[in-house]
């Protein structure tokens, strides 16, 4: 038992002993440079020297452009760059939404799936920024009425549609005889021009195609969207030459007219003019004869 302390004591004095570190000149036995050090001290100051190494190469990883060289470790600029895409492909995501919403809208109200003209851009653009379950939508009685009274005095107003000025001149899609014509009372929101079968269709200005497909009712149906908010309908085609997001000129052929579909009753072209959403009569723009 009295050997521990003595061991103890005897390392204590170890650490504690001097040493002096000599630096001479090799040739004269001169002494430059002497230090009295310890092994305690060689210790204490090795110690400090290695936490100070790490701490230095650590400010040195994380705060300067070093660790771009590091293996693992990517650069701020691709950091930065990868942020930005990040934001533009959000952006996109919220633009097709908004897209792929008013083509469905459209595609319901000429399929039939809407029955009435309840259809606005507008609209579309809300759903799309607004969580429809956290918006009360219940109008009140005085809201309602009011609703009636400006529908029935101004929303299909046959001199308001004459007197719109539009700064976009339209083509004839065809010319032929006009069997049926603009008629809001019914919601007949088209003209019917006569034609023989497989007569060109025209665009009647430059657009995009945003619809190009078959349906039981109207046949071959093809909508293009121009400029200034309009789109154009054409329907009971018996063949369409253009697909959903091909560009069209004025005057380009995108379809044949003909008798297709159920609520056809001989060769014509269906034409529609909307804009902004509302029907507009398309004869107060465009000369079919």
């Amino acid at each position: 038992m009295a050997k521990k302390p003595k061991n103890k004591g005897r390392f204590r004095q170890k650490l504690i002993n001097k040493y002096r570190l000599v630096i001479l000149n090799e040739d004269t036995f001169e002494e430059k440079v002497s230090f009295k050090l310890s092994r305690l001290n060689v210790f204490v100051f090795g110690g400090l020297f290695s936490v100070l190494l790490i701490i230095g190469t650590i400010f040195l990883i994380a705060f300067t452009q070093l660790r771009e060289y590091i293996p693992g470790y990517s650069s701020t600029q691709l950091k930065r760059d990868a942020t930005q895409l990040i934001y533009k492909v959000d952006s996109l995501e919220q633009v097709l939404k908004v897209n792929n919403l008013y083509i469905q809208k459209v595609r319901d109200l000429l399929t039939g799936e809407i029955t009435e003209v309840q259809f606005d851009k507008d609209s579309v653009l809300q759903t799309i920024q607004f969580d429809k379950d956290s918006v009360n939508l219940n109008p009140s009685e005085a809201d309602l009425e009011f609703r009636l009274d400006v529908e029935r005095a101004d929303r299909y107003s046959i001199f308001d549609e004459a007197t719109k000025k539009a700064d976009i001149v339209f083509f004839a899609p065809v010319v032929g005889t006009l069997t049926d014509g603009y008629d809001p009372k019914t919601k007949h929101f088209a003209v019917d021009i006569a034609v023989e079968m497989g007569t060109p269709v025209k665009s009647v200005a430059d657009g995009t195609v945003i619809f190009s497909a078959w349906t039981s009712e109207t046949g071959h149906v093809i909508i293009v969207k121009h400029s200034g908010g309009f789109i154009s309908v054409y329907k009971h085609n018996t063949a369409i030459h253009k697909e959903q997001g091909d560009l069209v000129k004025s005057g380009e052929v995108i379809a044949s007219a003909g008798n297709a579909g159920e609520y056809s009753t001989g060769p014509h072209l269906h034409f529609e003019l909307w804009n902004e959403g509302y029907p507009v009569n398309p004869v107060n723009y465009i000369d079919f004869e």
